[in-house]
């Protein structure tokens, strides 16, 4: 985003469990129906605008999703 001017000031992520479709059990290698957990990402400019997204989808018995949050003193 730098490149085009961009500067990214945060970033969102909305974790939501489901059960794979049928794309996504393809995709995944795991069964239809297995648990995941779909992540939407959104970047934000430091305007407030959103500049990208992205869709992710974890197969829930494979992969453990972990969050670091910086505390400001």
């Amino acid at each position: 985003m730098a490149e085009i001017g961009i500067t990214v000031s945060h970033v969102v992520e909305q974790p939501e469990p489901g059960q794979a479709n049928a794309d996504e059990a393809t995709l995944l290698g795991v069964q239809r129906g297995a648990l995941v957990t779909r992540i939407r990402r959104t970047y934000y400019s430091d305007d407030s605008r959103p500049v990208e997204t992205a869709d992710i989808v974890i197969p829930a018995a494979t992969c453990e999703i972990v969050y670091e949050v910086p505390v400001s003193n």
